[in-house]
């Protein structure tokens, strides 16, 4: 029977390897649960990268990371949930599908309640092997040791993430010496719009074009009143907003992969009713992370400063690692155009093909991997690998995945200089 398992696994993994650069509709069929969007868990995907140029060698890493798999964020959800489905199987107007996810969810809430918020044991995992992941990839950076500053959010979740990560990269060689630092003189590089940042500043904020033609999209969702005719015989008399709780009851089950309760809530939702819907929702974050792509900028100024004073020999460092939130990796993934990010389309039906939710997934990250070559200081490449796979920048290259340092500084600095 496990060799029956790993070998679906392993199936399952060549499968969504192989979609990975169809487009966003084929990877969906390949994984429906990458519909869940920021909800979705981190998937490791074992890929051959591109192999550097001849005479370049990696030295150096600057790496961005959402925590991992987390509860869900905010208490209200299962709170309003307890006290809903409570009255609902007092007043017995619960479905039989509706009363088995009330014996589950009760027998679960205490547990829900108390973690709210807070990472999970995938989500430590996650990032446990996100590091492994990146040392084996790129053991010529850690062979000999050497300093690595790790900077956090101050949230709780955080800071274990970058625990988690730290404790593996020393698991792999004792030789490496990590400073981690979860601190207010270090928000800017890692969480620049905390109300605690003492730097904090004020950027312009914008609206992605696609929203001034949304009458070119056209969806009719019907999935909340499905879930709440499969969960209730009836929504009179019950407490609250039936819409919102419809969306209580889909962020639920987006959420129950992250805490180990799958199958909490039965056939109430599937995975395929979540991806058909996914096209809209994908537009609504687009715009999410469209709009505060700027209040980035100090943690795009604070990858560019590290690498250079680690180029130029002023820095010993041979990583900088920062662990934040969706609310920062999602908009710096517009801000730096990953992938196409920043391309900004009219059409809301073409935001898909630029931009998908689940990139900004739980441990999402971003790894810039820095190359030295043979002609001097000044030689030096760099690759940008996005949740694990190469990603393509908006800056001029011929030797793709790699770009030139001071092609990529420059582009970037000119970015950042030109808001004011």
């Amino acid at each position: 029977m496990r060799k029956l398992l790993l070998l679906l696994s392993f199936m399952a993994l060549a499968i969504n390897v192989s979609a990975q650069n169809g487009n966003a509709l084929d990877q969906l069929k390949a994984d429906p649960r990458k519909a869940y969007g920021n909800d979705y868990p981190y998937p490791h995907y074992i890929v051959d990268l591109t192999k550097a140029p001849d005479g370049y060698r990696p030295f150096y890493i600057s790496h961005y990371a959402r925590h991992g798999s987390r509860y869900y964020w905010n208490a209200f959800l299962y709170q309003e949930l307890d006290s809903l489905l409570s009255k609902a199987h007092k007043m017995q107007v619960l479905t039989p599908e509706g009363e088995g996810f009330y014996e589950k969810f009760m027998a679960a809430k205490d547990e829900l309640k108390t973690g709210v918020s807070e990472l999970t044991q995938l989500g430590w995992e996650q990032h446990q092997k996100i590091a492994r992941t990146m040392y084996n990839n790129f053991p010529e950076v850690f062979e000999k040791g050497g300093n690595v500053l790790a900077i956090s959010s101050l949230t709780g979740r955080c800071v274990l993430s970058m625990s988690a990560f730290c404790q593996e990269l020393v698991q792999c060689n004792p030789a490496i010496e990590v400073r981690e630092q979860s601190s207010r003189f270090t928000l800017d590089g890692v969480v620049p719009t905390d109300r605690q940042n003492p730097k904090r500043r004020d950027y312009p904020k914008s609206t992605p074009k696609w929203e001034s033609h949304r009458d070119q999209f056209h969806y009719e969702d019907h999935l909340g009143e499905k879930v709440l005719a499969r969960v209730f015989k009836t929504t009179e008399g019950l407490p609250g907003n039936m819409h919102h709780v419809a969306s209580n009851l889909i962020n639920l089950y987006t959420s129950l992969p992250s805490i180990g309760h799958d199958g909490m809530m039965g056939n109430i939702i599937t995975d395929q009713e979540i991806a058909d819907r996914w096209e809209m929702t994908n537009l609504g974050s687009y715009s999410w992370v469209f709009g505060p792509r700027y209040d980035m900028i100090p943690i795009l100024r604070d990858i560019l400063a590290k690498a250079d004073a680690v180029i130029n020999g002023t820095s010993d460092h041979i990583a900088d690692l920062r662990f934040g939130h969706d609310t920062c990796i999602g908009p710096l993934t517009v801000l730096m155009g990953i992938n196409g990010a920043d391309t900004d389309p009219e059409d809301p039906n073409e935001v898909k093909n630029i931009y998908q939710n689940w990139q900004t997934c739980k441990a999402s990250n971003i790894q810039l991997v820095f190359y030295r070559g043979e002609k001097g200081a000044d030689d030096v490449l760099v690759k940008m690998l996005f949740n694990g796979l190469e990603a393509k920048l908006p800056v001029p290259t011929d030797c793709y995945p790699y770009y030139k340092w001071s092609d990529f500084k420059q582009f970037y600095q000119n970015r950042c200089d030109e808001i004011k």
